[in-house]
């Protein structure tokens, strides 16, 4: 029998012995062959066009972060089957100072903006004497997932200057050393999706075209042409001489900034044309903006915010700001939170589960005020429904509309 028969007799035999198991990912790991599974793109590349060179989205991946990374988290414990907010805990201090070199805010920053950037995030957890004592943002670029026999990662080797540690996961999620968070990808096992990638065609048109400017600028501040030379005695060409001192005499004395505007002084039969479109013809700056608005909207940024003009279907500022909140910044702090929930909270005991405090959220001011004038008006909800619906604890005597009705007219 051939021995990938053997192998998809063998996978199959104990994905039924064993129990909870996807029946599809012993064919990832039969795909891969044990072999490490690099990241499929160049992170530098991405870093360096994307986030260095463009200003567009080199501002949507700070405002994504900086704002996810200032979301205030709250943690709860569930104790007898009510949810109870918790000061003061172990978990919480860890969050906010999680090593010696970053405060809480500068690490989820920098957790975030490597998510945007790769689409994938790796954190470290440093035990000591079996508890988490720090947490570590680890560069993207310098990971990579060794897929086990059965398709999940078995390990992370994270490698810098030719040296590698290697993080075995071990059996129990909730005892890994890297909790791995990734952006969806449809065509990636192991490995997420950057919106930098996603934006890739609109970065490269806004990079072309401010580098467009930059050549502009450097040619004279106008467009490229073409010298025609008509020789008085019939002949067309000039010589190798004349060529290169005319080529010589354009490069001196009509490049460069200090040349700008400098007018060219034409002898022997020489005359000037036009060969390039202008701006207006090309429709310059419309296809610069075209190409800043793909990019804002890869990244879930209104162009509003962005001082990126057309297209602003927000009535104003505020409105597209709370959109930004509402669609982009909340969803990327939920996602970190259940991801720290799954990873992170079995460590420091049961029933612990983190969450993000929208009522701190300025930004979210009106909304917060629009839900507590409807839930107060809500006369078939009783106190404790209401408080429910706002987000707070219940307290005693609010399970019923005759207290509810009290507690009116005691208003």
């Amino acid at each position: 029998m051939p021995i990938t028969a053997n192998l998809f007799r063998s996978f199959g035999r104990n994905a039924r012995l064993s129990a909870k198991q996807s029946a599809v990912q012993p064919l990832i790991a039969l795909h891969a062959q044990g072999a490490p599974a690099w990241t499929p793109r160049n992170y530098a590349q991405l870093a360096q066009e994307g986030f260095a060179r463009n200003a567009i989205a080199y501002r949507c991946v700070r405002m994504i972060s900086e704002n996810a990374a200032a979301v205030p988290m709250v943690l709860y414990e569930k104790s007898g089957g009510r949810e109870q907010e918790l000061d003061g805990h172990p978990l919480l201090r860890l969050l906010s100072h999680p090593n010696a070199m970053q405060s809480g805010a500068e690490f989820r920053e920098a957790w975030f903006g490597f998510l945007l950037i790769a689409g994938n995030a790796y954190i470290e957890a440093v035990e000591m004497r079996g508890d988490v004592r720090e947490l570590h943002a680890l560069r993207p670029d310098r990971m990579k997932i060794a897929p086990g026999p059965r398709g999940w990662p078995a390990a992370y080797e994270y490698s810098v200057n030719g040296r590698s540690v290697r993080f075995e996961m071990g059996a129990g999620a909730e005892k890994a050393p890297i909790l791995h968070m990734k952006l969806f990808h449809p065509t990636d096992d192991h490995y997420g999706f950057s919106p930098i990638e996603a934006a890739a065609l609109g970065i490269d048109l806004h990079n072309a075209a401010a580098g467009w400017n930059k050549a502009l600028l450097d040619n004279g501040a106008r467009p490229s042409g073409a010298l025609i030379y008509r020789g008085t005695d019939g002949n067309a060409n000039l010589t190798q001489e004349q060529f290169a001192r005319l080529r010589q005499e354009l490069s001196d004395h009509h490049q460069g900034e200090k040349n700008a505007g400098r007018p060219l002084l034409l002898e022997g039969g020489l005359d000037w044309k036009e060969m390039s479109f202008n701006p207006k013809d090309m429709d310059f700056i419309q296809a610069k903006h075209a190409a800043a608005r793909e990019i804002a909207l890869a990244f879930g940024v209104p162009p509003m915010l962005l001082g990126i003009p057309g297209d602003n279907t927000f009535a104003n500022y505020q409105e597209a700001n709370r959109a930004f909140f509402r669609q982009t910044v909340l969803p990327l702090a939920g996602k970190a939170c259940q991801a720290l929930n799954h990873w992170l909270g079995p460590r420091f005991g049961p029933g612990l589960r983190l969450w993000y405090d929208a009522d701190q959220v300025e930004a979210l001011a009106h909304d917060r005020d629009a839900l507590w004038a409807r839930v107060g008006e809500a006369d078939f909800l009783t106190r404790n429904e209401k408080r429910a619906a706002t987000g707070y604890a219940p307290v005693e005597g609010g399970d019923s509309l005759d207290g509810q009705k009290e507690h009116n007219r005691n208003i």
